[in-house]
């Protein structure tokens, strides 16, 4: 019996959701799970067909998700970060890119036997890695902090260029349909690329100014960017066709660059509304998957994918590493993973639709060839790339770095004694007085809420083995104990108490956090800690062994409050209570003066 419509929208909300939970269960990327949703409940089971569903209103949603989607990207491009790149990033977002492009777009017109045009759509969609599939991919491989930066930064940054690049080009082909002429075509498409620029530069410098001057109530901040950006989208469109897209794309970048406008409120709330919109789409565009047309294609399907693994990454890999310090085993490493991601199939799949609304023959091809090339990428190198890096020797000895979830006094000064013992450590908070002192003191730092989904993509944790939630907010210590414990494991993530351990507040505490080890011991809150910084106490490192120990230690600094211990292997623990270190070793404490031991916790 067919499903109704109501019954059919609950059903992609639940799958979304399990797909997501089943992602963060196994520690997958989320479009693994959202692809094999998406194809059960469309061409496997029959269940969803979205285009009987949705009929006209189909193309609307899908434009309107992938403008969101991109605008929500484009904000987290700040001209800063690029700057600080280093060459072989630069490279891999402008040459690599190119490059990749030529090669795909080529091996899709031999081996396919797709029209030019849609063989150079196919080649720029698929440029597009993503960091929502680099991130998990290399929390899992673990390469050296060279490749792991490199990857990182390319994912994150090709995503809202690469997006530019797609459109020009999709523009292009579209404008190539209607245009007269050669001279109508470029004039056609400068008109289209001037009202996309000129469009997003101007509601992204209104929209600032309105956020800057505080025009609009905190509670309506949200909404009216939204609102803003929508408004923008269609406007745009009805001036130009396909503009709208641009529109949106470059008003995000004018956003993110724009002085003194505090976008983090706005872009935490584009991120969960990205999440809804790409777990919902993914499942809907899974399930227009035609299995049949992928399996027709065959053996030139194979080969395409072999081209885009074997011969497209690695020549981009050699263009943009040319003259560069890295070492060939990095650079064989780098060549293997490039995954595809959510952007590439919702964009790939707008595009399908908008050709097919036009009468483009072999449009619903696009779909086809692009999922294909996530699948195939995603998976191959999921299973493949940590036995790679092994093999290549580029995998990272065991972490022992540290997490500091608050960039508080007492954070600061913990992270700093770590420091000095060649520890790699960053702190983390959402406080910017915090997080700028942090940086001026020279600790790594990462402004924002580390569980976050910007954290999960900017936030480096291939070095870190332990997680501190130093916050003297109970409630974010417990955000942080539960995010961390399922990436790390409960026993390599603890936090302060924040108060003194009484009933009433042991009662009211999570149980998920009091299921997890308490820093310090259960004596030690934040608030003495603090209390003793700012009465003069100072954290000191000591050495430990056979002739000067644990015992003598004590007795010669009354009042101490041990904290860490590392051992001669360079390995790092929490100090619990008074209990006996392992010797020889080093011990890091809170040593207190005369001010701090005399004065009152």
């Amino acid at each position: 019996m067919a499903m109704s419509a109501p019954l059919l929208l609950v059903l992609i909300g639940i799958s979304s959701l399990a797909a997501q939970w089943v992602a963060w269960l196994l520690r997958l990327p989320a479009i693994l799970p959202l692809l094999v949703f998406g194809i059960l409940l469309g061409p496997v089971g029959n269940i969803l067909q979205p285009d009987a569903l949705f009929g006209s209103l189909l193309f609307p949603l899908v434009s309107l998700s992938v403008a969101i989607i991109l605008f929500e990207g484009a904000l987290t491009l700040r001209y800063d970060e690029i700057r600080g790149l280093g060459k072989v990033v630069r490279n891999l977002v402008t040459i690599g890119m190119l490059i990749t492009f030529l090669i795909i777009s080529v091996s899709c017109w031999a081996l396919l036997d797709f029209p030019p045009e849609l063989a150079a759509l196919v080649g720029a969609v698929t440029v597009v890695t993503g960091p929502t599939v680099i991130a998990p991919l290399m929390r899992v491989v673990r390469p050296n902090r060279a490749i792991n930066q490199v990857l990182r930064w390319e994912g994150i940054i090709i995503d809202p260029v690469g997006a530019i690049f797609t459109l020009l080009v999709f523009e292009f082909i579209v404008l190539s349909q209607k245009a007269e002429s050669l001279t109508h075509l470029f004039w056609t498409l400068g008109i289209t690329a001037a009202v996309g620029l000129a469009g997003g530069a101007l509601f992204g410098w209104l929209l600032g100014i309105a956020l800057k001057r505080v025009w609009l109530p905190t509670y309506l901040q949200n909404f009216a960017v939204l609102a803003v950006m929508l408004s923008a989208f269609g406007l745009s469109n009805a001036i130009a066709d396909e503009s709208g897209l641009l529109t949106v794309t470059i008003m995000g970048i004018w956003l993110a660059n724009m002085r003194d406008v505090d976008l983090t409120d706005i872009v935490a709330f584009k991120e969960e509304l990205s999440a809804l919109l790409i777990s919902g789409l993914f499942i809907i565009l899974a399930a227009r998957l035609d299995l049949d047309a992928l399996l027709a294609m065959g053996w030139p399907l194979l080969g395409l994918l072999l081209v885009v693994q074997f011969i497209a990454r690695p020549l981009c890999i050699a263009a943009s590493t040319a003259g560069s310090s890295l070492h060939w085993r990095e650079k064989l490493m780098l060549s293997w993973v490039s995954p595809r991601g959510i952007v590439a199939a919702a964009v790939s799949s707008l595009f399908a639709l908008t050709l097919e609304k036009t009468g483009y023959p072999g449009a619903d091809k696009l779909v086809t060839v692009v999922f294909a090339v996530i699948i195939g990428t995603v998976v191959l190198q999921s299973l493949t790339s940590s036995a790679l890096a092994r093999a290549l020797r580029v995998q990272q000895q065991e972490p022992r770095g540290v997490l500091i979830v608050g960039a508080n006094s007492v954070a600061r000064a913990l992270a700093s004694a770590l420091k000095k013992l060649n520890i790699p450590v960053q702190v983390t908070d959402s406080s910017w007085e915090y997080y700028r002192q942090a940086r001026m003191e020279g600790i790594a730092a990462y402004y924002g809420n580390a569980w976050s989904e910007h954290a999960e993509n900017f936030l480096d944790l291939s070095e870190t083995a332990h997680v501190l939630a130093l916050s003297p907010n109970r409630h974010q210590n417990a955000l942080a104990v539960y995010h961390f414990s399922h990436i790390f494991g409960a026993g390599k993530v603890a936090a302060i108490r924040s108060g003194a351990a009484l009933k009433s507040r042991q009662d009211s505490e999570s149980p998920r956090f009091r299921r997890h080890e308490v820093l310090f011991g259960q004596e030690q809150t934040y608030g003495r800690l603090s209390s003793l910084l700012a009465r003069g106490a100072t954290v000191k490192t000591t050495r430990l062994n056979e002739n000067f120990g644990w015992l003598s230690y004590l007795e010669k600094n009354q009042g101490v409050i041990p904290l860490f211990v590392q051992d001669e292997q360079g390995i790092l623990s929490v100090v619990k209570g008074d209990r006996p270190v392992p010797l020889p070793c080093t011990l890091i404490a809170l040593v207190q003066n005369e001010n701090s031991s005399n004065g009152r916790d």
